[in-house]
């Protein structure tokens, strides 16, 4: 079918992970917007089984023209369900294509609905299917959260990049594949009930997590040790890794429901940004083990965990033709396997101990023998206890420069003879007499692709023939023949029907679920390590304080249960007032969660709940007089009006209901009461019907302080200059003292507080009950203008604009470095001046500010410019978001200067021992190439002194550019391009009409899906061709150039490749007849001469400077 686009709200997004969209914004918002030409959708494979299944294709063209925000599939249904995609094609507030499954009919469907489906998203590679990024996720859908997916789905310049294969003739491609829960709700699903065991609850990406503690909870003797941790009955399980450990250990032991894991991340030193990371469980397991053995060192459990994971083995060479070999012994905590290549666990234990032979060119410096034929390779010493058994899944593919999961067919057996076939695993040092066999324990899957997935764990807890499945929060019994089957991984065969009763087809399709790591335990350690694990094992103050957290979430439930019989109740009276104002509060009267509050039954008589007050408060009833708060219309909160005779004849719940329309809402109630010289409550006046009810606040300008002096009742009619002397009193100034008047009337958005005219009535003044009146000496003009606050009102507009601001180093952006209040109307060099006065840096141009993303909680990348904004506010905002984080930098000079120049980075062959350093050249922006070249001779090692240099741009393996010596350097980019500088060759300076410069790259072909794709490596270049030259001349200058061996260059192929297609040379032919041949509409680097043969070049891990997508970045336990 082909459906159009529907239109679609704009929204934005707050997480960086796997989240809902609707947290940030509820409810639709309606934006009008037009659908790319031709998307077509289609749906194949629905299974009327339960879980009920289906495949949705959505094919998008003319992608990178798409102007919305965002973008929905068309609609396809599924059983009675019907589901969409949600795109959003440039990001949603992030640098990555965001994707959902969104429900497509959730306006329409009842209340109280929910929908759980299981889920994969994915991005089709066109080109290399075995690279499509795919990421699987499940969710319960219901009003609140109608859609669920990934934020950071995948970097939009690899989705965008044309040499990738996401984007062909322009058209996308997006597969869902949707399994939708009707039978049973997994959200219903007691795991304990049915299995007796509990599941973790997921941050939001930590699923890698999960399924690793699990696996080390059901090792007894692991979680023993960690319980004989010792930990202090002060420590907090939030900054203590130990207690929380024990604490989340001890929930899984005890709990009946699935146990969080936010105290653990926390004393991890983890934010959320954090837990929406999602990292690589093998890496998690390394640094969480490395962390427990620092901190059992000198207790009672050191070296526990070298007990259980450590084993050894021995690296060897060993001479052929001479007496000598060199050993080293190693330890191991787990053990790396490949897959690839690989059928089963011993297949990869063979290639792991298989010798390599080091001969020819690749001969052993031996000592004392020099050069000589020699063998190498690994054995092992001993085996640890609990083997741990990372598969290789992910690996580099350098053809391509991105990481590839590995999903083939890999068998691991539930019992592991490593004794097998003589012990040719084990070195001559081995012992014998331990017998290496193990059995099998948990297998940790990834299920998903290189960009992102879910793991979960099958863990036999007690080593039984009864296997459990460890699913975040879920946990189910399996039958492990089953599951066997899909870990493996590989390919799947099943039939499509295509014409009902005629044909079936049989089509495959990769599983990418598939076992990550393998657990097993030594059949004779497995007493020693399934041991019994008790509560007497568990420190008594630990228990102590687990128990009162139980009874507390015992007695939360309990309440929360009864939450609709009882209302709460907030009594605030002028001791409030007095303590709060001035100190923690400036605006309105108190903060009413800190007065005390009752919790009392809704249907409690008023006169009854008077009695409690008097109890509680000391204050005899007689002597009680209350005032309903009311919210006014500016959002200010004031007392209303006081309760009548009829009011305190209804109920606490009546009341609260007719003052607060907002349901669940606490009543809030001020208590008025007198009291006399001795302190004792005193009979109230009477309220006349004129009389209105004012408070006063006293501010003192000198000092900037405002305090609370008290509440008075006045005559509507009457006036200010009726209670001066009365204000002077409650002050404390003389009698006669000259004193201002203003009204607080509201702060929110903006401070509003106008002067109040002393001879004009109240009433005229539009003063009523509950309003507040501020008063302060009068100054003569002079001492105003000596004074950064000299009235009320820019009192207020201080203290409304005032905040907290958190410095961080930007190296260090996880640490507050320190804290300044600062008023949001500073100014850049207001705001400069004290970060470098705090920092004890005397320019304070040399500070560079970095404003801070408030939906990732990071640093933004770029910096804030010099006077780049006009005051601290600006600063700090972030879409509609505000932060309280700024990062600051200490430059090497004023950032005036340093933003006068350019800094880039630019690669250079070294003249002498040909090797290729990065350099980075800083220059004035309005320099020219010339003047970069010339600043890069000073700082390189040229092959002689009057050496040209010129300036490339590179990328993927092809230049695409010769700068122009005359050309800015201001519009240079090399954020994405590599710039190369070369020197540039005596015979290309003098061409002549006989001549001609040709661009020469490496290539290898590469076959998928029955097409052959050029895949160039290394570096390109430039060669001179001339007019009668052959390509046997060509071939001696280009291995000349290269430094290339006689034998390797026999095995390369010449090939002159245009548009992608190369044709294969013969020796004989004249090249410049090639290139003289064709049409001038192709760009240089589209028609080359191409080398192929096999890239050889020594392979490098990613740089400090390179890209890492999220799911690469360290692991870090910071405490």
């Amino acid at each position: 079918m082909t459906v159009m686009a529907p239109p679609a709200p704009n929204e934005q997004e707050e997480e960086d992970m796997l989240v809902p969209r609707s947290d940030l914004v509820e409810g639709p918002q309606p934006m009008a917007v037009e659908a790319p030409e031709a998307t077509e959708n289609s749906v194949e494979n629905q299974s009327t089984e339960d879980p009920r299944t289906a495949k949705f294709t959505w094919k998008i063209e003319n992608f990178s023209r798409i102007t919305t925000k965002k973008l929905y599939s068309g609609i396809f249904d599924l059983g009675d369900y019907k589901w969409r995609i949600l795109i959003f094609p440039k990001g949603n507030n992030a640098d990555y294509l965001s994707m959902y499954l969104d429900v497509a009919d959730s306006a329409g469907l009842p209340y109280g609905w929910t929908r759980y489906a299981h889920f994969s998203l994915a991005i089709v590679n066109q080109v290399h299917s075995k690279y499509s990024v795919r990421k699987e996720t499940q969710h319960q859908f219901n009003a609140r959260e109608n859609d669920w997916g990934f934020t950071s789905f995948m970097p939009l310049g690899e989705l965008y990049d044309p040499s990738r294969g996401y984007l062909v003739n322009d058209t996308c491609l997006v597969e869902a594949e949707v399994a939708v829960y009707k039978a049973m709700d997994p959200w219903l699903y007691d795991s304990k009930k049915e299995t007796g065991f509990v599941g973790l609850k997921n941050q939001g990406a930590t699923c890698y997590m999960n399924s690793l503690l699990q696996t080390l909870y059901h090792i007894p003797f692991f979680r023993k040790a960690v319980y004989h941790m010792p930990t202090n009955v002060n420590d907090m399980p939030s900054a203590s890794i130990p207690l929380a450990l024990q604490s989340l250990f001890y929930k899984l032991q005890y709990s009946d429901n699935s146990v969080a894991t936010k105290e653990l991340t926390k004393s991890f030193g983890w934010d959320t940004y954090d837990a929406f990371l999602q990292h690589d469980v093998q890496e998690l397991n390394r640094v969480l083990c490395e962390k427990l053995e620092e901190k059992m060192k000198r207790t009672v459990v050191e070296g526990a965990i070298q007990q259980l994971f450590e084993g050894h083995h021995m690296n060897y060479i060993e001479c052929i033709n001479v007496d000598y070999k060199s050993s080293r012994k190693e330890s191991f905590y787990d053990l790396q396997l490949d897959v690839k290549g690989c059928h089963d666990v011993y297949a990869s234990f063979d290639k792991y101990v298989a010798v390599e032979h080091l001969d020819g060119d690749n001969k052993y410096q031996a000592e004392q023998h020099g050069l000589q034929d020699a063998k190498k390779g690994v054995l092992f010493i001993d085996f640890p206890p609990v083997l741990q058994l990372h598969l290789k899944r992910f690996e580099y593919d350098f053809v391509r420069d991105v990481m590839v999961k590995i999903n083939d067919h890999y068998e691991f057996p539930l019992q592991l003879d490593l004794d097998r076939d003589d012990g040719k695993y084990l070195s001559p040092d081995a012992d014998r007499r331990v017998r290496n066999l193990y059995t099998l324990h948990s297998v940790l899957v990834h299920s998903g692709g290189v960009h992102g997935g879910h793991y979960y764990a099958f863990i036999r807890p007690t080593l039984s023939s009864q296997w459990y499945k460890f699913d975040d929060e879920r946990v189910t019994k399996e039958d492990m023949k089953k599951a066997l089957d899909e870990l493996y991984g590989g390919e799947e065969e099943h039939l499509m029907q295509t014409n009902q009763g005629i044909n079936n087809t049989p089509f495959k399709f990769t599983k990418h679920s598939n076992a990550y790591m393998l657990v097993y335990i030594r059949e004779s350690d497995k007493d020693k390590i399934m041991c019994h694990v008790d509560e007497k094992d568990i420190a008594e103050h630990l228990r102590e304080r687990l128990k009162r957290e139980q009874e507390e979430k015992e007695q939360k439930k309990k309440e929360k249960a009864e939450a609709h019989l009882y209302t709460i109740v907030k009594v605030a009276c002028d001791e409030d007032f007095t303590w709060q104002i001035g100190r923690n509060v400036f605006f309105d009267l108190v903060d009413h969660e800190k007065v005390r509050s009752l919790r009392v039954q809704k249907q409690m008589p008023f006169s009854v709940f008077k009695e409690e007050v008097a109890n509680k408060f000391g204050i005899p009833v007689q002597f009680q007089r209350f005032w309903l708060w009311a919210k006014r219309q500016n959002h200010t909160y004031r007392p209303n009006r006081p309760l009548t005779q009829h009011d305190e004849a209804q109920s606490v719940g009546h009341l609260r209901d007719i003052s607060n329309k907002v349901q669940n809402a606490e009543l809030r109630l001020f208590l008025e009461l007198e009291l006399g010289p001795d302190l004792r409550p005193i009979p109230l006046p009477n309220k006349a019907k004129d009389d209105i009810l004012l408070f006063f606040k006293l501010y003192d300008p000198e000092k900037e302080e405002l305090r609370y002096v008290g509440r008075l009742f006045v005559k509507s009619l009457g006036k200010p200059v009726d209670i001066l002397t009365r204000l002077n009193e409650m002050a404390g100034y003389a009698p006669e003292e000259d004193i201002e008047l203003y009204e607080e009337i509201k702060f929110d958005p903006n401070v509003m507080c106008e002067h109040i005219e002393k001879r004009f009535t109240f009433r005229s003044s539009q003063l009523e009950d509950g309003d507040i009146v501020c008063f302060q000496k009068s100054l003569p003009n002079e001492a105003r203008q000596q004074l950064r606050c000299p009235d009320v009102r820019s009192f207020f507009e201080y203290r409304h604009n005032l905040q907290v601001i958190h410095f961080r180093s930007l190296e260090k952006p996880k640490e507050d470095e320190f804290c300044l209040q600062l008023s949001k109307l500073d100014t850049y060099d207001e705001v400069v001046e004290k970060v470098a006065r705090q920092l004890g840096v005397d320019d304070p141009s040399k500070i560079r500010l970095t404003s801070c993303n408030s939906y990732t909680q990071q640093p933004k990348p770029h910096p804030i410019k010099y006077r780049g904004v006009d005051n601290l506010l600006d600063m700090l905002l972030h879409y509609n978001q505000t932060s309280d984080i700024l990062y600051y930098e200490v430059l090497d000079m004023p950032l005036p200067e340093l933003q006068g120049l350019r800094t880039l980075r630019v690669a250079f062959r070294h003249g002498t021992n040909n090797e290729m350093g990065i350099n980075n050249i800083r220059l004035p922006k309005d320099s020219t190439v010339s003047d970069l070249l010339d600043d890069l001779k000073m700082k390189v090692q040229l092959s002689r002194p009057d050496a040209e240099l010129r300036l490339l741009e590179v990328f993927t393996h092809k230049i695409y550019k010769i700068f122009p010596s005359a050309e800015k350097i201001e519009s240079i980019n090399d954020n994405y391009w590599t710039l190369r500088a070369e020197e540039i060759p005596e015979e290309e300076k003098h061409l002549g009409p006989h001549d001609c410069l040709i661009h020469v790259y490496h290539f290898m072909n590469e076959e998928n899906q029955n097409q052959v794709k050029i895949q160039n490596f290394g570096e390109p270049f430039l060669l001179v061709i001339h007019a009668d030259e052959i390509l046997a001349n060509v071939k001696i200058r280009v291995q000349k150039k290269l430094r290339v061996s006689d034998e390797e260059i026999s095995k390369w192929k010449f090939a002159f490749v245009s548009q992608g297609r190369a044709e294969y040379l013969e020796d004989s032919e004249i090249l410049f007849t090639r290139f003289q041949q064709t049409s001038s509409m192709y760009i240089a680097w589209e028609q080359y001469l191409g080398l192929e043969h096999i890239d050889n070049s020594p392979k490098r891990p990613l740089t400090a400077n390179q890209y890492r997508p999220p799911y690469e970045k360290a692991v870090k336990i910071y405490n």
